[in-house]
């Protein structure tokens, strides 16, 4: 049977600390090319992923987790995960525990960003990024790379919110004048219509598995509508 998501989320969360490796140092990872433009949709591999944070201020607020999961030939790669909890830079509000469910404690006995943000950029490579609004967790992952390497991050990214939003006006035919979705485009509200459990929500790893279970049904849909390479994805899904 399927793995849900609560059990995939706890497995790996009870695997935190036991794969301690040797990474490479910063200046080895963050300097990734930018992926092929022309390379086929099915060819690419994609690292879905997901940040908690104290707040949606990224010259106030830090990130507390990070999730993700690759993705190869349409598949999600159950055994390439990963997840992180860091500890934040700035304050935890009661606002951002009731929502995440990491409590000070918690948070304070892992490392800091300077520590894990290697460890993250070696697990991204070359891969293109996908989130959903990731516009946010991009904003927050910038502000640490710029902080630490004085550059940001050089992959491509994809917001799935985008993605489904012009294969959803190419679906409903709308007029040139619509204004925009008027239906909630939330992830959980997605997850929904398409079907896909929700069990665990605001866990970076749990989410990062449903961003991804969305994306493969976005870009399963991809041929229909004229996408089948990576720079095709960029234009309509961009952040």
């Amino acid at each position: 049977m399927p793995l849900s998501i609560v059990k995939y989320a706890d497995k790996l969360l009870g695997k935190l600390g036991e794969d301690g490796g040797n990474f490479p140092p910063a200046d080895d990872v963050r300097g990734s090319r930018l992926a092929e433009a022309d390379m086929p949709i099915t060819e690419m591999e994609f690292v879905v992923f997901d940040t908690e944070l104290t707040g949606l201020k990224a010259k106030k607020d830090s990130i507390v987790s990070i999730g993700a999961i690759k993705m190869r030939r349409g598949m999600i790669s159950l055994g390439e995960s990963f997840y992180r909890v860091v500890e934040p830079r700035t304050e935890l509000t009661a606002r951002s525990v009731v929502i995440h469910e990491i409590m000070p404690s918690e948070a304070a006995g892992w490392p800091a960003i300077e520590h894990l943000l290697p460890e993250f950029l070696s697990f991204c490579g070359n891969a293109v990024l996908v989130g959903h609004m990731v516009s946010i967790d991009l904003q927050f992952l910038n502000t640490e790379m710029k902080r630490l390497y004085g550059a940001p991050l050089r992959n491509p990214a994809i917001d799935t919110y985008k993605l489904y939003a012009w294969i959803r006006e190419k679906e409903e035919n709308l007029c040139a004048f619509h204004g925009g979705l008027s239906e909630a485009a939330d992830l959980f509200t997605l997850a929904k219509k398409y079907r896909i459990p929700v069990q665990k929500a605001h866990n970076a790893i749990a989410d990062a598995f449903i961003t991804a279970q969305l994306f493969q049904r976005l870009i399963s849909q991809a041929p229909r509508w004229g996408l089948a390479t990576v720079g095709d994805l960029v234009r309509v899904g961009g952040p």
